[in-house]
């Protein structure tokens, strides 16, 4: 078993603008519990549409979520990756939504990445090896 984690700083919103981090929790975690494939056709479908969000637009995103639930703060890393994916989608981007594993030991994580850098996470780019993507579709000129 490894260490417990020390949960990330967790800023608070202002009234005003808790509701939408709150319903893409709420709605993050039904969706965390779609078997995999359904899970990516879901997000494949809701990208669509959406600019490749920026790296302080992600993380923007992410801090959202974390601020307004302890579980997304905590382990929940399939949620508050969904959940973070959602409000930049609500926000007219998205960024490339992540889900791997490590082998040494044993470690499977989401989370969601900016050009190929993982957003708000304390390892580095590389240290999960990727299983699902989600990716922004590519924008034609």
């Amino acid at each position: 078993m490894s260490a417990p984690l020390a949960l990330p700083e967790r800023n608070s919103l202002p009234p005003h603008r808790r509701l939408e981090p709150l319903v893409a929790v709420g709605v993050a975690r039904v969706l965390a519990s779609f078997k995999p494939a359904r899970l990516r056709r879901f997000l494949e479908f809701l990208r669509r549409g959406a600019r490749p969000a920026t790296v302080e637009q992600a993380l923007d995103a992410r801090r959202a979520v974390v601020s307004v639930s302890l579980r997304c703060a905590g382990q929940a890393c399939l949620q508050r990756s969904i959940a973070a994916a959602l409000l930049c989608r609500r926000r007219g981007v998205w960024p490339t939504w992540c889900t791997g594993v490590r082998t040494s030991p044993f470690e499977a994580h989401a989370w969601i990445e900016v050009e190929g850098e993982p957003v708000g996470e304390p390892v580095p780019a590389g240290h999960y090896r990727p299983l699902l993507t989600v990716p922004p579709v590519a924008v034609e000129s």
